[in-house]
């Protein structure tokens, strides 16, 4: 069946494009006919990214970038800008919730900053960069990958949680400073899929994998590929009327419930998985 390809010719910047959902990302992109830049910091890992698209007929270039350093954002710019001249689609991708870090009162101020650099600041730093040619252009689609834990209360991490919900909170408010500039602004906010930070085919046990039905109310681990979806959907024309949104790409999980405290000899206090808590 013949698709209309939803990205002709525009170009889009993924980050964390090396693996997990932003390599689907990326890979999906492509094959709607965009022109995808790879930022990674992970530079064999994305390589292999991009020669799979291009073998594949795609069009991507990488960009080995640390995104949260102001000087390699700015040259991640510089290289998009002068070949192409403008950016259609970015996606703030990258994002970590780094360690399981105990309660609150045991952490300290530099995990604090660690967690806000990866999954704060940087959609802050990248979004600058980019932003000015999208209002320039009186087009553009920018799409964050937030979580889950933006939307409820996450126990384990209630920093990891409050720089997501910060993310989820920048997206709305930008959307409105710039509608009318021609920039769209939306995000997605993942659970219970499958990634690079969180690889639930290696961390479940075998009990555990028997209860994605009653875990997720779709019935089954989310994949890379389902959160892709979404983002082309936020980054095509088919969401032209939507702008300052979080889309919680999640099965379900969120509607049905939260998380649990464990009495379970697991050295977790909290549960959000289907088993006796």
């Amino acid at each position: 069946m013949h698709t209309t390809p939803l990205l002709a010719d525009r170009v889009a910047v993924v980050t964390g494009a090396g693996g997990g959902i932003g390599a689907a990302t990326a890979r999906l992109f492509a094959r709607h006919g965009a022109h995808v830049f790879i930022a990674d910091i992970d530079a064999e890992r994305s390589a292999q990214i991009a020669d799979e698209i291009t073998m594949s007929g795609g069009s991507a270039q990488l960009v080995v970038t640390d995104v949260r350093d102001t000087a390699q954002v700015a040259i991640l710019a510089r290289t998009v800008l002068d070949r192409f001249g403008r950016v259609d689609v970015l996606v703030n991708n990258v994002g970590h919730w780094l360690r399981h870090p105990g309660n609150f009162v045991d952490t300290d101020p530099q995990l604090w900053d660690e967690l806000y650099r990866v999954n704060m600041h940087h959609v802050l730093l990248v979004t600058h960069a980019f932003l000015p040619t999208m209002i320039d252009q009186n087009a553009g689609s920018i799409v964050n990958v937030s979580s889950v834990e933006g939307l409820r209360g996450y126990p384990e991490d209630p920093v990891y949680a409050a720089f997501k919900a910060a993310v989820i909170h920048f997206t709305r408010s930008l959307a409105v400073q710039v509608g009318r500039d021609g920039v769209r602004v939306n995000a997605i906010g993942p659970d219970v899929t499958e990634s690079l930070q969180v690889p639930y085919s290696q961390w479940l046990s075998d009990e555990e994998q028997r209860q994605w039905p009653q875990w997720v109310p779709v019935g089954r681990m989310g994949l890379p590929d389902d959160q892709a979806r979404v983002i082309l959907f936020l980054a095509s024309d088919l969401s032209a009327f939507v702008t300052g949104h979080t889309i919680p790409t999640d099965g379900g999980t969120s509607a049905a419930g939260g998380w649990y405290r464990s009495s379970r000899p697991t050295g977790r206090a909290w549960t959000n998985r289907p088993v006796a808590p």
